[in-house]
């Protein structure tokens, strides 16, 4: 069986300056439990790479609202007014990238592969510092793969061991960031004997996946 942690023994495992992938669309489908955890724990100087940073007191925004994080590589900011505050003021820095470059250079990092070729963002901010690469006559932004220490994930279920199953657009950016997190760690909401989750309904495999988060109330 997978080993499983309560979130305040999870997050032990996470040392300042960690750089964290964290699943979740809007805090949709964020190991919430997790980032409890770790705001209670507090390593600081934390790269967050996710879709957003959520709200203030909702996933992401908790970590943001108690000073943890340094740098951001995000979609987008623009429903968490601290984060803005924060870019503004010095004391977030903040990469906003493209929501399909963004997951593309995470799923590179989990393919090992260079890079991702893309004309998204050619002829703007984006462009900044970037190679430019031409393919049949054409130009693309070389963009490169994204990793990290950990991916903090949220999953509908777990199997005893570690295969992952999500629920409608929970889905989101959880399956691709368990490719490219060195270290991850699944909170799912059911901990289910092997064979419960379909087959083909197992979106993360368990040789993925490091620790399960112990299910709420146990």
């Amino acid at each position: 069986m997978k080993g499983v942690l309560r979130p305040e023994a999870a997050a032990e495992l996470i040392p300042d300056g960690a750089s964290l992938m964290i699943g979740g669309f809007m805090a949709v489908g964020t190991p919430e439990r997790m980032i409890d955890a770790l705001v209670a724990r507090a390593p600081r100087g934390l790269t967050i790479i996710a879709n957003d940073t959520a709200m203030p007191g909702k996933g992401i925004g908790k970590l943001v609202s108690a000073g943890l994080v340094a740098r951001v590589v995000t979609s987008h900011i623009g429903l968490n007014p601290e984060t803005q505050a924060k870019m503004i003021a010095g004391e977030i820095a903040v990469e906003l990238v493209p929501q399909g470059t963004l997951v593309e250079r995470i799923r590179a990092g989990g393919m090992g592969l260079g890079g991702v070729l893309t004309p998204t963002g050619l002829s703007t901010e984006v462009e900044e510092g970037k190679q430019v690469v031409e393919v049949d006559g054409k130009p693309f932004l070389l963009e490169k793969p994204l990793t990290a220490d950990f991916a903090l994930l949220a999953a509908w279920q777990a199997d005893y061991v570690g295969n992952l199953s999500y629920l409608l657009t929970a889905h989101n950016f959880n399956p691709v960031m368990a490719l490219a997190g060195r270290t991850v760690i699944a909170e799912p909401e059911a901990i289910v004997p092997v064979g419960v989750i379909a087959p083909d309904a197992v979106k993360t495999p368990g040789v993925l996946v490091d620790h399960l988060l112990i299910r709420a109330g146990c």
